[in-house]
């Protein structure tokens, strides 16, 4: 795993580069282990491999996570540049315990954060609040919590939005660019249900009816 000459980049040694696989164009599973070699990966033989330089070494654990955090503008429907977190998830892939690091990274009190995953593909957001705040009074029975699981499917490489209730108390996070990419998805949606619609196989022409003579015999 190699940079292209044309690339520009000086790298001092492989601890300044993170290796993902390229899915769908977007980074997709981090390959973490330095020492171990792909094939122990067991990574398809069309699997293309996009190389990430980093400003300082990093050496992840078997237990980090890498997520891109984004804090939220206030009074704005926009981010800030994303900052890289390094989540280890020795306790668990708990709420409780990302919102813990996420408000330690950020030097806020926890309660007065808010966080959200991004699904790029869907333009769309979703809160994650602690245990605490998802038991209604319905739910007497403890689900686990775990953010690997549904709804989020937290993994490597997802970007989460931060939102600093001291300045900002509002649900919506949201973004100008997401509003134009659902227009931009319904408008492709319709467009697509539109040919399908004008490919559909007209229905054969009825055959033009015979002629059909009646002759009413005398039975006298």
């Amino acid at each position: 795993m190699t940079l292209s000459p044309s690339s520009g980049f000086v790298i001092p040694s492989p601890a300044f580069l993170r290796a993902w696989t390229l899915e769908s164009q977007r980074p997709g599973r981090l390959l973490r282990t330095n020492r171990q070699q792909l094939k122990e990966y067991r990574l398809g033989r069309k699997t293309e491999i996009c190389l990430e330089p980093l400003q300082k070494e990093e050496n992840l654990g078997p237990q980090d996570v890498v997520l891109r955090t984004q804090m939220r503008l206030p009074g704005e429907r926009a981010y800030a540049p994303c900052v890289d977190l390094v989540w280890d998830t020795a306790r668990g892939w708990t709420a409780g315990s990302l919102r813990q690091r996420v408000a330690h990274f950020c030097s806020l009190p926890v309660e007065k954060i808010e966080i959200a995953k991004y699904f790029p593909e869907k333009f769309e957001w979703l809160p994650i609040s602690s245990w605490n705040q998802q038991l209604t009074k319905r739910k007497k029975k403890k689900k686990q919590d775990n953010l690997q699981g549904a709804p989020y499917y937290l993994k490597d490489g997802d970007t989460i939005g931060i939102k600093n209730l001291l300045v900002e108390d509002d649900e919506d996070f949201s973004t100008v660019a997401d509003d134009l990419g659902k227009k931009s998805q319904e408008a492709l949606r319709v467009q697509s249900s539109d040919l399908f619609s004008s490919a559909k196989t007209p229905s054969r022409p009825r055959a033009p009816e015979a002629s059909l003579s009646i002759h009413v015999g005398s039975f006298r």
